[in-house]
């Protein structure tokens, strides 16, 4: 079974670039990731990050459960998912 990752992120946040970067990096050293950036753009990714209480961006969401609110390092993300 795969790993989910979903980004959290917006088009105006100065931090979500590094955070879309570090779980792109991850993907491609450890593979099996299902990754998926949500851009908050619209009622339906608002609803998303609603669902989860996302309250700032970027937020980490890995199997469904919020696991880093900001940009984690590339260690911590991989150490993270290999914690799973």
């Amino acid at each position: 079974m795969s790993t989910k990752i979903e980004v959290f992120s917006t088009d105006s946040c100065p931090h979500c670039p590094a955070a879309v970067q570090v779980a792109e990096e991850a993907k491609a050293e450890l593979g099996d990731i299902d990754l998926e950036v949500v851009k908050i753009v619209d009622d339906e990714s608002r609803q998303r990050a609603i669902d989860y209480g996302i309250m700032a961006v970027p937020t980490i969401v890995i199997n469904n459960n919020v696991e880093f609110t900001g940009a984690p390092t590339k260690e911590q993300l991989i150490e993270k998912l290999k914690s799973l």
